[in-house]
């Protein structure tokens, strides 16, 4: 039976955005990532709800990947990007913040504001001239480096630059989450604590019809996503010359959306998958579903 990918983002979060797999899977690889920065690492941690709250109705509502706390109140983030939408670091500093801002309720004083930290694992490389798979960024002044707040915290680990020569703990957590050299898991496995069970999970979805079933409907949707970039990226770059080559890419881009409204719809019909998980499999709000089930009423 061939293994599902973990980076495909619904297998990463079913395996490590679950309560069974948390304190194992993901303490685990979390206190590899921050190793560097946070070296005791987290003892614990407690997952919550992943939806940021809207101030209004009209506000953009965010489904995070992965949300947990740790135990003095910690903001801990993860999230899997597979296709380039041109906006990461502006979204991960959207994240951040309201990250950050939810913790102050009315009751409480700006010093109860906790360390936030939001990681993004990207399938693209995002940072062209930087060789390192794995940067850290924080506010720091800008001729002594003088660390302002250990508050904020932001990772990029980009994939496609992972060497895999040291093989320190992070890269063998990120050999499995490639689901590369499935030869050599377990040797890995003895070096990597949590790792074992991590497997075991991905052995067990991939057995399961209907995560299967989510799987592909995801990988389909992230195609899409890729190619409607592709084309946006070189009618854009025409348009430079063309101006023609702007509204090709707005075509492009309008067509792409029709197409996925249609395969939504044919989701729903089918009665198969949860809204929720329709929402995540395509990139939309979970709003936006709930209107197109409408329709369909």
């Amino acid at each position: 039976m061939e293994l599902l990918k973990p980076y495909n983002d619904f297998v990463f979060k079913r395996i490590f955005g679950s309560e069974e797999n948390k304190n194992e899977v993901l303490l685990n690889f979390l206190n590899a990532v921050v190793k560097k920065t946070y070296p005791l690492g987290f003892k614990e941690l407690v997952l919550l709800d992943p939806h940021l709250e809207k101030d209004a109705s009209d506000d953009k509502k965010s489904i995070l990947d992965i949300r947990a706390m740790g135990p003095d109140g910690e903001q801990v983030n993860i999230e899997m990007q597979v296709t380039d939408k041109s906006s990461m670091i502006k979204r991960s500093l959207y994240y951040w913040a309201d990250l950050y801002q939810e913790q102050l309720t009315e009751s409480k004083e700006y010093d109860t504001l906790r360390k936030t930290i939001v990681i993004n694992i990207l399938g693209y490389n995002l940072f062209k001239n930087e060789t390192e798979y794995h940067t850290i960024y924080r506010l720091r002044e800008e001729k002594t480096y003088r660390l302002l707040t250990e508050d904020q915290e932001i990772h990029f680990i980009e994939l496609k630059k992972l060497k895999n020569h040291n093989l320190d703990e992070l890269e063998r957590w990120l050999i499995f989450i490639k689901g590369e050299q499935q030869e050599y898991w377990d040797d890995l496995v003895e070096k990597t604590p949590g790792l074992k069970k991590a497997i075991s999970a991905l052995e067990f979805l991939s057995q399961d019809r209907k995560a299967r079933a989510i799987y592909k409907a995801r990988e389909k949707a992230l195609r899409d996503e890729a190619t409607a970039a592709k084309f946006a990226r070189e009618a854009e770059s025409r348009g430079e010359a063309r101006g023609e080559a702007r509204g090709e890419a707005r075509g492009i881009a309008k067509g792409m959306v029709e197409a996925k409204i249609v395969f939504v719809k044919n989701l729903l019909e089918q009665g198969s998958m949860e809204l929720l998980d329709i929402a995540r499999v395509t990139g939309l709000e979970v709003t936006d579903v709930e209107k197109l089930k409408k329709e369909l009423d």
